[in-house]
């Protein structure tokens, strides 16, 4: 097995020199090419065999998550880690089942853990990329920060989601974590997965809703024992939506 074939693309020269300096000092890389902007980095993939490219988001002309999807739709996609100091971009980033997403400034830990990632999946029989994007079709990550360390948060544990102004806290059966992304963001792009939204302030996974009923004139719905407070707007197509739910169940 040769080691790695990275390009690392970022538009500040600085941090696309310290970055491929971090990438060249692993063990598990072989080659390191480098792009100063999105188009520059497919001329180098369309002369170059490339394993995972290590990729800004914010960069003038064409940027990062452009490329990303661009990239998705290559015979043989190479594994995409974002390396940027913004986190708004965080959740669409995983929806396009990016193998990491890496803070700046990059520290050597993080950046090891993210390339044990990237090499663990190029053992497998199919390219690392498209193993990646089947691994997480079904269940993408989100990343969160956890004591100072970020963490790859899968979809599935989110139980609901609270409004927090322009932020998002996602609700597991461990505790919560904070996000930047608002609630209507979350409400769109997880629609398919099976969110609903119930109230101004709350989306909730529709399968874990044990109950549903009327307190003092109002609706709740109980989850994992937590009651949340159902909009008035929200109850009509809540209960359609649970009795279509109960209503495949039978069927199956």
């Amino acid at each position: 097995m040769t080691g790695l074939r990275v390009l690392a693309v970022d538009d500040e020269p600085p941090a696309l020199d310290e970055l491929a300096y971090l990438l060249r000092a692993d063990a598990r890389v072989s080659t390191v090419h480098t792009a100063p902007d999105a188009t520059e980095a497919l001329r180098v993939l369309h002369d170059s065999e490339v394993d995972a490219v290590f990729l800004d988001i914010r960069m003038p002309g064409l940027d990062g998550m452009e490329l990303a999807r661009i990239l998705g739709r290559f015979a043989k996609p190479p594994a995409i880690v974002f390396v940027t100091a913004y986190d708004d971009r965080a959740v669409e980033a995983f929806e396009l089942a990016v193998a990491d997403y890496i803070r700046k400034p990059v520290q050597v830990e993080r950046l090891a853990e993210s390339l044990r990632r990237v090499a663990g999946a190029r053992l497998v029989p199919t390219h690392p990329a498209v193993a990646g994007r089947r691994e997480r079709a079904d269940d993408p990550t989100i990343p969160v920060e956890l004591a100072g360390v970020t963490k790859l948060l899968p979809r599935s544990s989110v139980r609901w989601v609270e409004a927090q102004g322009d932020y998002a806290r996602l609700h597991t059966a461990e505790g919560s974590h904070l996000v930047r992304v608002s609630l209507a963001t979350l409400a769109e792009r997880w629609a398919d997965a099976g969110f609903v939204r119930i109230h101004r302030s709350y989306l909730v996974q529709l399968r874990l809703i044990s109950e549903l009923r009327l307190i003092s004139g109002a609706y709740v719905v109980a989850i994992d024992g937590q009651e949340l407070p159902v909009a008035r707007r929200h109850t009509r197509d809540l209960k359609d939506r649970l009795v279509r739910a109960a209503k495949q169940s039978w069927n199956r």
